[in-house]
């Protein structure tokens, strides 16, 4: 009974990742952006990493806990190819996290919006994530059959 709990949670913080970080890349648009972007920015920035915490929290649990037990899970390549793109995903966040940060206080301090090429420069580690993110799903099937 564990087992498709854990999928489920699972799913579910994936689901929610793919959502806040779509969110973000709609947002972080030069042709859109106004003071509201920013700190709409900055909330959206903080339920993601809310999310890739999440996400992170049930993988483990489920490797841990799961019904394959933890040296099949970690000894499997497909496992490794998951958490390599999750990885990358996650860090390519880091970028816009400070940028937002830095666009928030420029706000704060007197209303300056960063230019055009900042933005863009912001969304590109946004549009490269979500679609290493979309590539999770292709190991994530074929380690949930047990292959390799």
């Amino acid at each position: 009974m564990l087992e498709p709990i854990l999928a489920f949670l699972h799913i579910s913080a994936f689901i929610g990742w793919i959502v806040f970080a779509t969110a973000q890349s709609a947002v972080c648009r030069a042709a859109w952006f106004n003071s509201a972007s920013v700190p709409r920015l900055v909330r959206l920035d903080k339920i993601l990493w809310i999310a890739t915490a999440f996400v992170l929290l049930t993988g483990l649990t489920r490797t841990w806990l799961g019904a394959r037990g933890f040296a099949w899970y970690w000894s499997n390549p497909l496992l490794w190819a998951k958490f390599m793109l999750f990885m990358a995903a996650a860090l390519l966040q880091v970028g816009p996290t400070r940028a937002y940060g830095r666009w928030q206080a420029a706000l704060d301090a007197g209303g300056a919006l960063p230019d055009e090429a900042e933005i863009n420069r912001a969304r590109k580690p946004i549009m490269l994530g979500t679609h290493l993110v979309a590539l999770i799903p292709l190991p994530a099937v074929f380690l949930a059959r047990g292959w390799w």
